[in-house]
């Protein structure tokens, strides 16, 4: 299985768009004046429904294939399932790497 790099970028950066474009002023986050926070937050929230939505996507399909669907092929659920696992994984690492760092952050003296 071949992952497209670009595709992937462009990926996140059509989240990070769509993040942008919702309307600020329904963020209770949000401070005045401080968009990033508003804006990591919907990506963030943007990234972690893309892979509910996969993870659902491939149990959907591999229900459907083990109930004998003829529109459900071997192959369109060995690819929903490899997304979804590998779209979980990265999500686990990011979530690893911000633990990480919070536990530097709070480590360090005042």
């Amino acid at each position: 299985m071949k992952v497209d790099a670009n595709a992937a970028y462009q990926q996140w950066q059509a989240l990070s768009g769509a993040s942008a474009s919702q309307d600020k002023a329904t963020n209770v986050n949000a401070l005045p004046g401080n968009n990033a926070q508003a804006d990591f937050s919907n990506m963030l929230k943007n990234a972690i429904d893309n892979v509910n939505e996969l993870q659902q996507t491939s149990g959907d399909l591999k229900t459907r294939m083990e109930l004998g669907d003829p529109n459900v092929t071997l192959e369109q659920t060995m690819i929903a399932s490899q997304k979804s696992s590998i779209a979980f994984e990265a999500t686990v690492q990011v979530r690893n790497k911000v633990v990480e760092a919070y536990k530097e952050i709070m480590s360090m003296p005042v």
